[in-house]
């Protein structure tokens, strides 16, 4: 077992007979993600992959939701930090996608924003009729992050992807499962035991071979995205001073629609 903890979130992470490795984090009901706790995701899932024993991931939150993105309602800024200043999230995903088992995810709740991001990152996910997923970037006028320009339509395509972004809107499982954001579609209760079993049917196959198999297929994903990841950032840079993004987040907060000057 690994176990990081911080002040106010910890990653757990379980490797089975199975040679699945539960990485489950933890920070409230509504998984807020900032630098540090995107930092400690990536190092656990590179730790299971150095020790070796284990064959594939599965990555849920522990929380009413997988990831509600930025706390908006706290210090935006946390998002935007890392856990020495330096190490931005969006780093974190990179390396998230780069890293060597095949990884799965299961999506409790919503997956909001930054956690649409992180929840991009897997190879496959499994989630239920509750699951929810958001791009409200165009609504908070904030431009999208966490690498979403390139990994959005990678997993659904360009048409889906660009509908999603450009609207905001919010999807739930059965639409989810229909484009192809989820994988499967199971029942509440079951959605953790299901795609653990999925993982250990992965993790059954040779373990040389599973990492092969997912680098190849991966190709140069975690190439474009850090590079875009750049354009990102840059893009967010000139758009967080504006009135409109003030708006977006008070409208957001105070669940009203925003009303935008282009300023």
């Amino acid at each position: 077992m690994i176990y990081l903890g911080v002040p106010d979130f910890d990653v757990d992470v379980q490797v089975g007979d199975d040679h699945v490795a539960v990485v489950e984090f933890a920070r409230g009901a509504h998984n807020f993600l900032d630098g540090a706790l995107a930092s400690a995701i990536a190092d656990a899932c590179d730790s299971v992959a150095a020790e070796g024993r284990a064959r594939a991931v599965l990555l849920p939150g522990a929380g009413k939701h997988f990831c509600a993105g930025a706390d908006f309602a706290g210090d935006e800024g946390d998002f935007f930090a890392g856990s020495t200043g330096s190490d931005h999230p969006y780093d974190s995903i990179v390396r998230l996608l780069a890293q060597p088992l095949p990884l799965g995810i299961a999506v409790q709740g919503g997956a909001i924003g930054g956690g649409l991001g992180l929840a991009l990152v897997g190879d496959f996910r499994f989630g239920s009729e509750q699951t929810r997923f958001s791009a409200p970037f165009a609504r908070l006028a904030m431009h999208q992050g966490s690498a979403i320009t390139v990994t959005l339509p990678w997993v659904i395509g360009q048409r889906h992807a660009s509908d999603l972004m450009l609207t905001g809107r919010r999807i739930r499982g059965e639409e989810a499962l229909q484009i192809g954001l989820l994988d499967r579609l199971v029942p509440a209760d079951q959605l953790r035991g299901a795609a653990h079993s999925y993982a250990a049917e992965i993790a059954a196959g040779a373990p040389v071979t599973l990492r092969s198999i997912r680098a190849s297929l991966r190709g140069d994903l975690a190439d474009r995205a850090r590079a875009v990841i750049v354009e990102e950032r840059a893009e967010q840079a000139r758009q967080r001073p504006m009135a409109d993004h003030a708006e977006g987040i008070a409208a957001d907060l105070a669940r009203r629609p925003p009303v935008f000057h282009g300023r």
